[in-house]
């Protein structure tokens, strides 16, 4: 395979285990280049990996000193790919939970439309915890209400393939989206600067503990954040972001 010159896949990573090794080779399969941003791990896992890719161009990992979160990793990853001029980034999780098999058909999207962000719609299996569904609706409904109507059919899922200026722009509009807050406040604030949305479906899969999952969700800290991010974006938009909106739309329909 040859690597793209233009897109990469950008993998932000906090002390997966040993799933991000599986993860990189899987992601190997149907894209390159791979990029890992190990944010402060303390697990071993992105050396295990600069390791056994040390003679693979294809392959980079940057290491940054202290866990700053997940959109501070991919802050750190977007910066690096400007900065080798690479025009886009497709972000994956770390555990293995997003499709690989769906990087190329989401990158190809974004070679048709290279100024839209790309969504991924999540399609869940049996297996995910009720309480994510639910919780997952009220974070649809708010998105849709902040940025007045469709779009973005879900702002918590992370397959996305991103315009690596814009995003770095949406970034440089807030102190914030730095942990997890990072997914939805970058595309609500991404659609309210114009960028174009696309959205396609994509399978996800929630490991269990059992089967080496890891997750570094906190349900009361994260979920406040949460609370939080959309209570500012709720107040700009009913301050001043209305009418901005409403002219993106506007554009859009012409």
């Amino acid at each position: 395979m040859t690597p793209s010159a233009t897109h990469l896949v950008l993998i932000p990573s906090y002390n997966p285990g040993p799933r991000l090794a599986g993860t990189v080779a899987a992601a190997l399969a149907h894209w390159a280049p791979v990029w890992i941003v190990d944010d402060g791990s303390t697990d071993g896992s992105a050396t295990d990996v600069a390791k056994n890719h040390a003679a693979d161009p294809r392959v980079r990992v940057i290491t940054r000193a202290e866990n700053g979160g997940k959109g501070a990793a991919v802050a750190t990853g977007v910066e690096a790919a400007l900065a080798a001029g690479f025009t886009h980034v497709l972000t994956l999780d770390a555990d293995g939970q997003h499709p690989v098999d769906h990087i190329a058909p989401f990158m190809a999207a974004s070679q048709a439309e290279p100024a839209a962000l790309v969504l991924g719609r999540p399609v869940f299996g049996p297996e995910v915890p009720l309480e994510r569904l639910h919780g997952r609706k009220l974070s649809v409904g708010l998105a849709r209400f902040e940025i007045l109507g469709s779009g973005i059919d879900d702002p918590l899922f992370g397959f996305r393939v991103y315009p690596a200026a814009a995003l770095r722009d949406a970034l440089a509009s807030t102190r914030r989206a730095r942990g997890f807050d990072f997914d939805p406040e970058v595309a609500v604030r991404m659609f309210w600067a114009g960028v174009p949305t696309v959205n396609l479906p994509a399978p996800c899969r929630y490991f269990a503990k059992a089967e080496g999952g890891v997750s570094h969700f906190n349900y009361l800290r994260d979920n406040l954040k949460l609370v939080w991010l959309h209570t500012r974006l709720i107040v700009q938009l009913l301050l001043w972001r209305w009418v901005s909106i409403r002219r993106v739309r506007a554009h859009r329909a012409r």
